[in-house]
């Protein structure tokens, strides 16, 4: 196995070593549960199960775990406005954000990890941090010190900011431009959200549970962090700070960030307005099929551009696909030339534009044998469920004529057959025969 991984501390390919024999682990940062995740958010969520699939398709075992951020200041403040107790609010979203990720055949995490019930874990890093002088105590929090901690920054690039005074910051939203000393944890200024803990009445800050919820279950010392690129500065960066203060270890190994979407000129973004929800492309008669081809067809490191254009040829190219796959036979074997090929792409670092690409013109080609098998080892990475019989809501008076005309069919009834069709497609749906059976559309 030679998997070689973008790692974003480096800046350039590394071949993937696992720190443990048996089983690679994964960290990945998860929502912050105030509202729906946006289709550029779900786009990471996409590429963080490209990855597990892959190293799962390359025989490692993974270990995978995802924290849920049910405290921060947008939870408690939204929490409030909507007058429900925050975990009424946060468990809300959670479950918007877990349904969409079964609708987009994103594999759950099995370490599924909320903020708020791990809080002794966070206490203790930031005890850890105090005794080594990291961390120091104010009016309203305790904060960690980047001075303190040698080439802080280094994951984002900063450099040295020679000149520039460092002041602390409380708030969870801040400018990205300055570094700053971050909170580890804040004392309680909302009466109804806090904890009774040994370093005081209060509540952690943003970037202490990430520390505190990988370590608990993958270890001081992790294979892969993923996200997206806009937590490489400031969460990311406060992340490997803290956890190497505190452990004197390397923190990852492995830093891997997904490019943003982008509508037209812009990244999609809350603040800007121009988010879209996966409901909101269902409407517009998108499957989360659909989304998840789109995301196939740009790797991930690099910006996607949305547009509704572009999402319709994914749909077409995704039907076509599959209307291919359903006329195909499988003759029992694999093909293990294409196969190769196919895996070679993935291994670059997740080329899976590239491998998309190999499978498409391994269906093209007359000569390819194990066609049926091949497509399904394939999919085991793509997660297109391309072996699956598209589900189509069809009224059950169609579906009996449906079955009737295959009856006069399988009678040689040519003439019932192609009357029932006729009336078929007058109620606005069309029967289409293939070698594995008919398939019904709508119009």
């Amino acid at each position: 196995m030679s998997l070689k991984i973008y790692n974003t501390l480096t800046r350039k390919k590394e071949i993937f070593k696992p720190i443990h024999k048996d089983y690679a682990g994964i960290y990945s940062c998860g929502p912050t549960v105030y509202n729906y995740a946006h289709i550029g958010n779900l786009r990471t969520y996409i590429f963080n199960d490209f990855l597990k699939r892959t190293l799962k398709f390359l025989s490692y075992r993974v270990r995978h775990v995802m924290n849920i951020t049910d405290v921060d200041d947008k939870t408690i403040k939204e929490s409030k406005k909507q007058g429900v107790s925050l975990n009424d609010f946060t468990r809300k979203y959670e479950k918007i954000f877990i349904n969409d990720l079964k609708e987009l055949n994103i594999e759950k995490p099995k370490y599924i990890l909320r903020a708020t019930e791990n809080i002794p874990d966070m206490v203790k890093i930031i005890e850890k941090l105090m005794k080594k002088g990291y961390a120091y105590k104010t009016c309203d929090g305790i904060y960690f010190s980047i001075k303190k901690f040698k080439n802080y920054g280094k994951l984002a690039n900063l450099g040295k900011r020679k000149g520039k005074e460092i002041s602390r910051i409380s708030s969870d939203e801040y400018n990205k431009k300055n570094v700053q000393d971050f909170a580890l944890w804040k004392f309680n200024t909302e009466e109804d959200v806090f904890w009774n803990t040994n370093i005081g009445k209060g509540r952690p800050g943003w970037h202490i549970e990430c520390s505190a919820m990988s370590m608990k279950v993958l270890g001081e010392k992790i294979d892969i962090h993923t996200g997206g690129n806009d937590l490489i500065f400031p969460h990311h960066t406060n992340e490997i700070a803290q956890s190497e203060a505190s452990t004197g270890k390397k923190f990852v190994n492995y830093w891997m960030h997904a490019g943003f979407l982008r509508m037209k000129d812009e990244k999609m973004s809350k603040s800007k307005g121009n988010i879209l929800i996966l409901k909101d492309i269902i409407k517009k008669g998108f499957s989360p099929m659909d989304y998840r081809y789109l995301c196939l067809t740009t790797h991930y490191r690099e910006p996607l551009i949305f547009s509704f254009e572009n999402l319709e040829a994914a749909k077409k190219s995704l039907q076509r696909l599959r209307n291919i796959i359903f006329e195909t036979k499988g003759d029992g074997t694999t093909n293990k030339n294409y196969l190769e090929k196919f895996k070679k792409a993935v291994e670059d670092d997740l080329n899976i534009p590239k491998a998309l690409q190999i499978m498409w013109i391994f269906l093209r080609d007359k000569n390819a044998n194990g066609k049926i098998r091949t497509i399904k080892k394939m999919d085991e990475i793509l997660g297109l469920k391309l072996l699956e019989k598209e589900k189509t809501q069809v009224p059950s008076e169609i579906n009996k004529l449906a079955e009737e005309r295959q009856k006069a069919r399988e009678n040689k009834d040519w003439k019932k057959s192609d009357e029932i069709r006729e009336n078929i497609k007058k109620q606005g749906y069309v029967i289409e025969d293939t070698e594995r059976g008919y398939i019904l559309k709508k119009r």
